[in-house]
Formats: C-alpha cells, sequence, structure tokens
C-alpha cells in the first residue's frame, strides 16, 4: 500500500489534511538541508519567425514496444534525490528513444533528402541552460539587483522529408532576460541562479540548409536558490507502510467489512418503518420495531431477507439491510 491508500487515508502517521488543532503532537525540531527559494519570477511569451538550425538528426523509427501492446515503459533520469520521469506513448517519441531506437536498428540508417516538412517541435526537458549572467545590485533599493542573462531552451524538432519518413533533430531557443529580483547579501554559501523551461510551436516553416522558421511559445522561471539548513517543526518521523502489490484484489470489500453485525435497535428509538420517533415512547417504539424476533408484531411489515420486522407505514424497505418489507401481518 502508500501513503494515500485507502486503507491508511486517515491514519494519523499519513500526509495530508490535518483535522483539529494542527500545532497539536508539534514537538520536535528537526534541521533540514534543502534548497531554499528566495525570489523566483516567471516570463512567458511568442516568439515569432524564429530561425533555429537542427542537428543531430536522427529516423523515428517504432521500437519494439511499440509492437508489443503499445506498453513503453517510462524513463526516468536521477540527479541527486531528484528523478524525472517520462512515459510516452508511441506517437510521443523523445529523440533520446530515436536515436536508441536507430542504434537498434537493422542495416544502415537512411538519410532525409529532399524537401523537409515541419511538422512539431516542443522542449526536451525543464532545466534551461544559463549564460552570459550580469548581477548588479541596486544601491536604491536594498536587496535588490538587476539580473541580465540569456536562457538557452532545449528543443526537438519533428519532420518529414520528400518521402514522408519522419525524422527527429534537436536545437536550442535562446531568450535574452532582463529582470529585477530579490538577491541575499553575501554569505560563505553563495546562492546560485537557475531556470525551469517549457516551449512548445505553434507553426514553423523549413526554408533550406536544416534551417526551420518558427513561432514558439516559451515559458521560463528564475529562481534565486541557496543549499541551506534550516529548522522546521515536525511531528516526528514518517511511519512508512509496505509496498502494496498490484493485483485484482477483489476480496477487499468484502474484507473492509466489519467482523460482527452491527445492530443500533437496541439503542435508539424508532418510528414508523425505521424512521426516528420524536414523540413516540420507547415502550411504544420497542413495540413498533421488534428486530430479530422470530414472531412479527401485530401490524408490522417483515423483511424477506433477513427477517426484520417493523411497523407498517410508508417506508417499503428494511431499515436494517434495505431489502424490500414483503410480508404484512
Amino acid at each position: 500500500m502508500s501513503f494515500y491508500s485507502y486503507k491508511n487515508a486517515n491514519a494519523e502517521c499519513s500526509p495530508g489534511v490535518v483535522n483539529g488543532n494542527i500545532l497539536t503532537n508539534l514537538n520536535q525540531r528537526v534541521c533540514i538541508q534543502v534548497k531554499n527559494v528566495y525570489d523566483s519570477c516567471m516570463s512567458q511569451e511568442q516568439l515569432d519567425d524564429e530561425q533555429v538550425v537542427v542537428s543531430n538528426i536522427v529516423p523515428v523509427l517504432p521500437g519494439c514496444d511499440c509492437h508489443c501492446g503499445n506498453s513503453r515503459s517510462c524513463r526516468c533520469t536521477c540527479e541527486d534525490n531528484r528523478c524525472t520521469c517520462t512515459c510516452p506513448s508511441c506517437g510521443g517519441m523523445t529523440h533520446q528513444e530515436a536515436v536508441e531506437n536507430a542504434e537498434n536498428a537493422c542495416g544502415p540508417l537512411p538519410q532525409p533528402c529532399g524537401q523537409w516538412t515541419f511538422e512539431s517541435c516542443r522542449s526536451s526537458t525543464t532545466a534551461g541552460t544559463i549564460s552570459n549572467l550580469c548581477i548588479e545590485r541596486m544601491c536604491d533599493r536594498p536587496q535588490f539587483a538587476r539580473v541580465r542573462c540569456s536562457v538557452s531552451v532545449p528543443v526537438d524538432v519533428l519532420f518529414t522529408d520528400q518521402r514522408c519518413p519522419e525524422w527527429m533533430g534537436q536545437t536550442t531557443v535562446c531568450v535574452d532576460k532582463d529582470v529585477l529580483m530579490c538577491i541575499p547579501d553575501d554569505s560563505i554559501i553563495p546562492f546560485t541562479l537557475e531556470s525551469l523551461v517549457s516551449a512548445i510551436c505553434v507553426s514553423g516553416n523549413y526554408i533550406g540548409n536544416c534551417t526551420f522558421e518558427i513561432t514558439i511559445c516559451v515559458t521560463v522561471v528564475l529562481k534565486v536558490l541557496a543549499e541551506v539548513d534550516i529548522m522546521v517543526p515536525t511531528y516526528g518521523f514518517c511511519q512508512i507502510p509496505p509496498c502494496e502489490e498490484f493485483a485484482e484484489n477483489v476480496c477487499d470489500e468484502f474484507f473492509s467489512l466489519p467482523l460482527f453485525p452491527q445492530s443500533s435497535c437496541a439503542f435508539e428509538e424508532v418510528g414508523p418503518c425505521g424512521s426516528a420517533a420524536s414523540t413516540a415512547s420507547a415502550a411504544t417504539s420497542a413495540q413498533n420495531y421488534a428486530c430479530g424476533t422470530t414472531s412479527p408484531v401485530s401490524g408490522c411489515c417483515t423483511c424477506s431477507n433477513c427477517g426484520t420486522t417493523c411497523a407498517s407505514g410508508r417506508s417499503k424497505l428494511c431499515p436494517r439491510c434495505g431489502c424490500a418489507m414483503t410480508s404484512v401481518t
């Protein structure tokens, strides 16, 4: 199972929404190592008639997985404690997958020929590359600085040649940024500037010599970061549940039922056919509702399923099991 399995959904040791006093059981101070985000900003723009040169061109050949039930596995790249996973379909192949399929192909690889036709393009990763970084602190605004840099967005371009086979190549789109950001004071541990990028093409045309003219929508997020040790209050260490192996657990719903039958008939006053009686006395309710008796009470319906008796009234369903009340005495 997991933290969010229905078996753990309401457990106190599972992460999620806190009900009641959020300060309850906050009894520890823990020092953790994290990347602290001092400032962040996002810019989105459309670049028209952007000319890009495509390189590392490979044919888009279907892999074995595409012929085996369309069940291509996810691909994950991990660095330190961060993993980036993609789970594409056969129609969403990345450049890396195209290279692997081309390397495993039998025979010599073809080369694109004739006129190329643009199909699509999108960013191949969410990590941009920052270059030409210049940070100028502002005298009139302490801890603020003018940040100028160039952010390179890696892009995969999909196109076809004159014979209609698909090809994929790599390129980069460079975006210049000149923004105002909050910059922390100088320290022994320096801060860094990182970028989070995403891009997708609107249209494109081939203009020759491996060059495309594209219209592309680019999102760039700049972050001022530093690796820090920070003190936080905690609820203690996580209690990690065992993994739940994937299976068709057809018995889970049955096993989740209580072991013994639950009955509230002996503890609450019930009116005609299971409705709550606001004015009837306990003695009258006991006459009108005799759960589990072997002989029906006068004027009662009897459940055809479990034998529960109930005084005649508007309800036609058993208050215990929900089956129809069929017998009338």
